[in-house]
């Protein structure tokens, strides 16, 4: 089997996308042979994706062994729809979020529904999964793969002296503090400014929330731009470009004197200080809202932290509940329900000991269930599955004429010999 993977997710961008695809690509290649188009992250996006007709012909004909071509986003999917007009070897999509629940009528009615017409749906999530079967996907079609995560941070050694850089870059004595965490870009659906706002003024003066993950130098200039349009308008082009407007409403919050001293958002930080930030917390949170037009794929930064034996508290939204298991690798508590968030954080951080005890379990858990060779082995059944199927419709297509005619020879040569016989 030749798979041909097309992306425009690929490393040296950081991203769990990225990451994911890979992952993916690479784990697939030890099995089979893998063609890739890639966009390099030089050239304009716009001018890689109206290539993509154009690349896959050229990619065919240099490698007739191809059987099966794999675009690894709905974004690509929306721009290779018509491969399934210009070849007849099956197209797969694996679809993420907000890539099936982007809200936009012209893109559910021109771009969504054509989405149907590719040979396998690879869903994140179970949560993915439904809206796909909401808007009308075979199931036949529909598969579920998890993400998996790099188990390899789970053998990176605690720093010791690491907190003593935190106390230096938080200005902020940490020795009888405990540590909430969240990681991940200043979307709205994250819940960052909710839980700031919300959830940590009712809780201890001792418990510190501290954020990892990009700013924008311009973002308010940009919210500003926004607010000149039409809101729905201005809430598509948020969604498209990930834009981290949240981000607004965090900064904003972080100058309530009520919280002064006790919430920090540290920015980007290189890899290898996320792991340490994750490695001297007490609890990461994963405070999801419901956003309309928006969806949590999966939550690949919660298993993340549960990799680091870090216990996870997370929203029971959408596919959050695919990567966190309650009770197994994490705990989950309704979304926006501030008074049940509080009082699972009171909990969970009167026993600190066994809340370490659970970490290590938690990370167990997590490296058994979800490394990237399980993903990879999901996404190689599917890929089977699809060209199993290829095969018996291949079959079948032998024209009935055909069968008609050598069941009539059949019965011909049955008469002779009984007649001969009797």
């Amino acid at each position: 089997m030749e798979i041909l993977f097309i992306t425009h997710k690929y490393p040296p961008s950081v991203g769990g996308m990225e990451k994911q695809s890979y992952e993916l690509i690479n784990g697939v290649s030890k099995y089979f042979k893998v063609h890739t188009i890639i966009w390099d992250n030089k050239s304009s996006i716009i001018k890689f994706l109206l290539s993509i007709p154009f690349k896959v012909k050229k990619m065919l004909k240099e490698n007739p062994g191809i059987s099966l071509i794999h675009l690894n986003d709905g974004l690509m999917a929306g721009f290779s729809l018509k491969l399934k007009r210009i070849t007849t070897i099956p197209v797969t999509v694996t679809i993420h979020g907000l890539d099936i629940v982007f809200p936009s009528k012209l893109f559910q009615r021109f771009i969504v529904k054509r989405f149907k017409e590719f040979d396998a749906v690879i869903a994140v999530s179970k949560a993915t999964a439904e809206e796909c079967y909401k808007r009308g996907f075979d199931r036949n079609r529909v598969f579920v793969v998890r993400n998996g995560v790099d188990t390899e941070m789970a053998h990176m050694y605690k720093k010791l002296t690491y907190k003593s850089e935190m106390e230096k870059m938080l200005n902020l004595d940490l020795s009888d503090k405990k540590l909430l965490v969240s990681v991940g870009r200043s979307v709205r659906r994250k819940g960052f400014s909710w839980f700031i706002t919300r959830v940590l003024p009712k809780l201890d003066p001792n418990i510190i929330y501290v954020i990892v993950g990009p700013t924008h130098p311009h973002i308010f200039k940009i919210n500003f731009i926004l607010n000149l349009l039409p809101d729905g308008l201005a809430n598509k082009i948020g969604l498209a470009f990930g834009l981290g407007l949240d981000e607004i409403d965090i900064k904003k919050a972080l100058q309530n004197s009520s919280i002064s001293n006790r919430a920090f958002y540290m920015g980007k930080l290189p890899f290898e200080d996320m792991v340490q930030v994750l490695k001297h917390s007490d609890l990461f949170v994963m405070p999801n809202i419901k956003v309309s037009g928006d969806a949590e794929g999966f939550g690949l930064v919660a298993l993340e932290a549960a990799i680091n034996g870090l216990p996870v508290l997370a929203s029971a939204i959408e596919g959050i509940t695919c990567a966190v298991i309650d009770g197994e690798n994490g705990f989950l508590v309704p979304a926006e329900n501030e008074d049940l968030w509080v009082d699972r954080i009171k909990r969970l951080l009167e026993d600190r000991d066994s809340l370490k005890r659970f970490g290590e379990m938690a990370k167990h858990y997590s490296m058994t269930n979800y490394a990237w060779d399980k993903m990879v082995e999901g996404y190689i059944s599917v890929f089977k599955k699809i060209l199993a199927r290829g095969e018996q419709k291949a079959h079948a297509r032998v024209p009935s004429r055909i069968h008609d005619y050598f069941e009539s020879m059949d019965s011909l040569m049955l008469d002779r010999y009984v007649k001969k016989n009797a």
